[in-house]
């Protein structure tokens, strides 16, 4: 029997199932901690028929791109509309991160990993993958009853409704969804790591593309933590702490991105009706609610709240940060005009994530003999999506003017020599 070398030991460690199983694992157990949490705060503890920890799971499903479809019924006489779309990016912010993270811990301290090496990792990770999100799309699944009032209690007793609301997984589209969601993952955190190993192929391409990304996941979680410290004073100030922790834990990347896009200048496009709402700030609320169809921007933001203005600071301050980090890890030798286009190529993909990721629809109707809507303050709809091409265009040329000022701000601080040597990305 051969004897295994230690660099071969070595590498059956860092890439052994056990460690694959430890990270998905962790992974789904860190996500499943916020959305319960997220969930309790929001008071979904007390939903009928111990529905709650099905509610946790299918949460997690939604947060990786799972697809969750929701069913309505009310006796033969009536008939309930109902539908959901919207991606908890607090839930996914953290498995992102600890996934990630379980992803490189072999990797670290290596100049160069072999692409099979690589690839036989990853592998390994995506099967279990698949297998713990095939477990939990069968688990998320759910049926309610829906309590009237006096007046429609009768009304539906006289016609045998019974209104009830459900959700079950599209299993094949949450796979597929959620292989996506992963790959992303893994892509992201190898673009992002100054420490990770890449096959000697991707090397020439870290110098350009790692600082630029690097960059980018700086700005999108230095604004969930300003975001999470503003929520944080509202709740100590201003009190709704359950309301704030449950936005906090569910939602807030849904929000702060959000305000990002507008004040980079974006519209998203929105309407607000019925028991429906958006989170804190009321403002957005405010602007949506009542319309066919109402722009969500600045210029209307500021109809109610003139503190809106502010989001242009803020973007602006955070912009260039992100772009005098992006600058400082990259070569000494990359030119300023080369920054500003490597700034608005990176802006522009986050922006694009943002867009797709952040939209919200939700709607639910009874009607009963197709008369109307009777279900009262239970029917309303809520939709917000974003104008593509406008915000994709303000995120290139904020590219552009923050990554040339980035560089020339960077200058003092750049790093000497070529990329791949001394420590540079």
């Amino acid at each position: 029997m051969s004897q295994r070398t230690p660099l071969d030991q070595a590498v059956v460690a860092r890439h052994g199932w056990v460690q694959a199983v430890a990270t998905v694992l962790v992974t789904l157990l860190v996500m499943g901690v916020v959305a319960a949490l997220g969930l309790w705060a929001a008071g979904a503890a007390d939903l009928p028929d111990n529905a709650f920890p099905r509610v946790v799971v299918a949460t997690v499903v939604t947060a990786v791109g799972g697809t969750i479809e929701l069913s309505g019924s009310a006796g033969a006489l009536a008939d309930t509309r109902a539908g959901l779309t919207v991606i908890p990016l607090s839930v996914t912010l953290a498995g992102a991160l600890v996934l990630g993270a379980g992803f490189l811990r072999p990797l670290r301290h290596r100049a160069v990993a072999g692409a099979r090496e690589l690839a036989g990792w990853a592998a390994r990770i995506a099967a279990l993958w698949l297998l713990a999100l095939l477990v939990s799309a069968y688990a998320a699944r759910q049926t309610f009853s829906i309590s009237l009032d006096d007046t429609l209690g009768d009304v539906g007793d006289l016609f045998g409704v019974a209104p009830k609301v459900g959700f079950t997984t599209d299993v094949p589209l949450t796979l597929v969804f959620g292989l996506l969601w992963l790959a992303g993952v893994l892509v992201l955190a190898l673009l992002v790591s100054r420490g990770a190993a890449l096959p000697p192929r991707l090397l020439r391409f870290q110098e350009s593309v790692r600082p630029a990304a690097y960059a980018m996941v700086v700005l999108l979680l230095s604004s969930v933590a300003l975001g999470v410290v503003v929520g944080l004073v509202v709740a100590a100030t201003r009190g709704h702490a359950a309301q704030t922790f449950a936005l906090i834990l569910l939602g807030m990347p849904n929000l702060v991105w959000l305000t990002f896009t507008v004040g980079l200048g974006a519209t998203w496009n929105g309407r607000v009706e019925g028991p429906f709402g958006l989170p804190m700030p009321q403002v957005l609320d405010e602007v949506l609610r009542g319309r066919d169809t109402a722009a969500l921007n600045l210029g209307t933001i500021a109809e109610h709240d003139g503190r809106v203005w502010l989001l242009v600071v803020v973007d602006a301050v955070l912009l260039l940060a992100a772009a005098f980090v992006m600058a400082a890890r990259s070569p000494a030798r990359t030119r300023a005009w080369q920054h500003a286009l490597h700034m608005a190529v990176a802006l522009a993909l986050t922006v694009l994530m943002i867009c797709l990721v952040g939209r919200i629809s939700a709607r639910y109707g009874l009607s009963v003999l197709g008369i109307g809507d009777l279900g009262g303050g239970l029917a309303g709809e809520l939709f917000l999506r974003p104008e593509l091409g406008a915000a994709l265009g303000l995120a290139v040329l904020w590219g552009l003017v923050t990554g040339f000022l980035g560089a020339l701000l960077a200058r003092p601080v750049r790093r000497r020599g070529v990329a791949g040597q001394d420590g540079a990305p």
